[in-house]
């Protein structure tokens, strides 16, 4: 998975010895990637208990994983140590010489790709731990460079509030985001974060997010610096000038300006830039270094990630899955003429309970009469979840509100509708988390319209 991944690359880099089991392999999907571990050392087993042998082996599974798993209930029965993904790499983390976590509703895995290539770029040879491929640090020999193994004394990790782990990390540099509503409630979301930056010896905060700056006014914090568009910010964005794929702007910090280009688009990024180059600034990086790497930076698969053209018809792959996230796209997408189809597969039945009227106001506000909002069934892999609420009801929220909206259950049926639909301008969002195969589903659809206006 995208979290498990890169924590065994780095743990076996340490020294371990490292071996896994994935419901994916067994169901003979992500073929390519397994191949690619196996071909780096880690063994694989088929998630029936019949990895775990010994009872000094250690078990890390994601903290979803029930007790009813073979491979957790072998475990159990053999007495093996049990650690979450998040103990094991809080444990690596908190032993670093220097560490930065970044923390947040959205915007995670990019502001990580972007420090870690800044850091990268200006020799300090950091580890890093991401939830995403950066595609600067991929290439043939590591296609899913979702982690950088470094020799230097710095460690950059994303860190997760949905299952509280955020807790566990004792960063030297915190970097907040933003806060708003996803996996927990905005009451629970405040503890974790406002103690997350309360512990850290240097805060990088979001000062055009209200409840960072609530946050921050209420914590006692040793050391902090602001990023954002709004007055007051120490790192501000001003005179931006946003293209279909990138963005112009100038970084007022001190009193003095800075020239900046991005090829990553919309003004999240923009925004991820100042928090990087903020928290490369507090590592002690000069401002003209950071400014350079940024400008250099390719972004993320899966993050606004073009696809391709064809017969000027766009098909782009992004892993928008809440409010926030998808409200950032299609703002993206809608600061530039052309209509929008979106097609979003929810994350799971469990999400939909929790903010699928949210995620219907969001289509709604951004897209207009003439975008065309298609959802599937959501992503479902096993499980004991309540599925009583499915993206149906997404779905009749959009209509109610006047949007363009269907339901077709099979995500194949919506790429066969998705490409009839597509005409010369259109601009097709993939969006949807947790599922890796969406990108080859966003291909599949470029291919199709290909043949299709031959």
């Amino acid at each position: 998975g995208s979290g498990m991944l890169p924590l065994a690359m780095i743990v076996k880099a340490a020294g371990a010895r490292v071996a896994g089991s994935d419901r994916a392999l067994d169901q003979g999907r992500l073929a390519d990637k397994f191949q690619w571990l196996q071909d780096r050392g880690i063994t694989l087993f088929d998630q029936d208990g019949s990895g775990l042998v010994d009872s000094h082996q250690i078990l890390i599974a994601s903290a979803a994983i029930e007790d009813s798993v073979p491979d957790v209930a072998r475990a159990i029965a053999l007495g093996c140590k049990r650690m979450t993904r998040a103990e094991l790499l809080a444990e690596h983390f908190n032993s670093a010489p220097h560490s930065i976590a970044i923390g947040g509703t959205s915007g995670k895995s990019t502001v990580t790709g972007m420090i870690g290539w800044v850091l990268t770029e200006v020799g300090l040879d950091p580890a890093i731990v991401n939830g995403a491929v950066m595609k600067n640090f991929a290439d043939a020999d590591a296609p899913f460079a979702s982690s950088r193994v470094g020799a230097g004394s710095v460690m950059v990790s994303e860190v997760d509030e949905s299952d509280g782990s955020i807790a566990l990390f004792n960063p030297e540099i915190a970097v907040l985001n933003n806060v708003s509503l996803d996996h927990k409630s905005l009451e629970e979301l405040r503890i974790l974060f406002g103690d997350f930056i309360a512990k850290s010896q240097h805060a990088i905060w979001n000062h055009d997010d209200e409840e960072s700056q609530l946050l921050v006014n209420s914590c006692h914090l040793a050391k902090a610096s602001s990023f954002g568009f709004s007055d007051g910010s120490d790192y501000r964005a001003l005179d931006v000038l946003e293209k279909p794929l990138g963005s112009s702007f100038t970084m007022r910090v001190n009193g003095q300006d800075h020239q900046l280009n991005l090829h990553v688009p919309g003004r999240h990024n923009i925004a991820n830039a100042l928090a990087a180059i903020a928290t490369t600034c507090a590592m002690g990086v000069p401002i003209e270094g950071a400014i350079s790497a940024i400008s250099t930076f390719q972004g993320l698969a899966r993050r606004f990630d073009v696809v391709g053209t064809t017969n000027n018809i766009s098909v782009i792959d992004d892993f928008g899955h809440n409010p926030d996230k998808i409200a950032a796209t299609l703002r993206t997408l809608k600061a530039f003429p052309g209509r929008v189809i979106a097609f979003f597969q929810p994350h799971g039945f469990g999400p939909i309970k929790k903010m699928g009227a949210e995620l219907a106001a969001v289509f709604s506000e951004y897209l207009g009469e003439d975008d065309h909002v298609i959802l599937c069934d959501p992503v479902y892999f096993g499980g004991t979840v309540d599925r009583s609420l499915g993206s149906e009801s997404i779905v009749d929220a959009i209509a109610a509100a006047g949007g363009n909206a269907e339901h077709i259950a099979a995500r194949q049926d919506c790429g066969d509708r998705i490409v009839n639909l597509a005409v010369p301008g259109d601009r097709i969002v993939v969006m949807g988390a947790r599922d890796d195969t969406l990108h080859g589903f966003a291909q599949s659809m470029l291919v199709a319209i290909a043949k299709d206006r031959i």
